[in-house]
């Protein structure tokens, strides 16, 4: 059984930075996609970062950009999300995702599905 398991939420003044993490049950490398989401309450599911086969590209969206990082640890089957300058808006639940399907790109993975997702980690950012 597939598991995808994030970490390292919590809360910080705008400004600050936090680094999320997403523990895989099977090695980064075996995915076509792996990507970030969050959802705030009220709003729908945007997707922020993607990262293509083995890491060798990512896409982010523009609210985002500049600002944060996807990466992965083969070694470690490890997503990571580095998250700088954060601002209020950027409050809300993340979710890791993952699947393995036939697009290797990350651009690419924006635009299609993912059939696996964590639970979730939650993200405040206070003014």
């Amino acid at each position: 059984q597939v598991q995808l398991m994030e970490s390292g939420g919590g809360s910080v003044q705008a400004g600050g930075s936090l680094r999320l993490s997403c523990s895989a049950s099977r090695t980064t490398y075996s995915w076509s996609c792996m990507a970030w989401f969050r959802q705030a309450p009220g709003k729908e599911r945007e997707g922020v970062a993607f990262i293509g086969t083995g890491g060798a590209s990512t896409y982010y969206a523009d609210s985002v950009k500049a600002r944060f990082t996807i990466s992965q640890d083969n070694a470690k089957n490890t997503l990571y999300l580095q998250m700088n300058s954060l601002k209020p808006e950027d409050t809300a639940m993340y979710y890791c995702a993952a699947d393995r399907g036939l697009i290797s790109s990350a651009y690419g993975c924006a635009s299609g599905g993912f059939a696996y997702w964590g639970q979730g980690t939650q993200v405040t950012v206070s003014s």
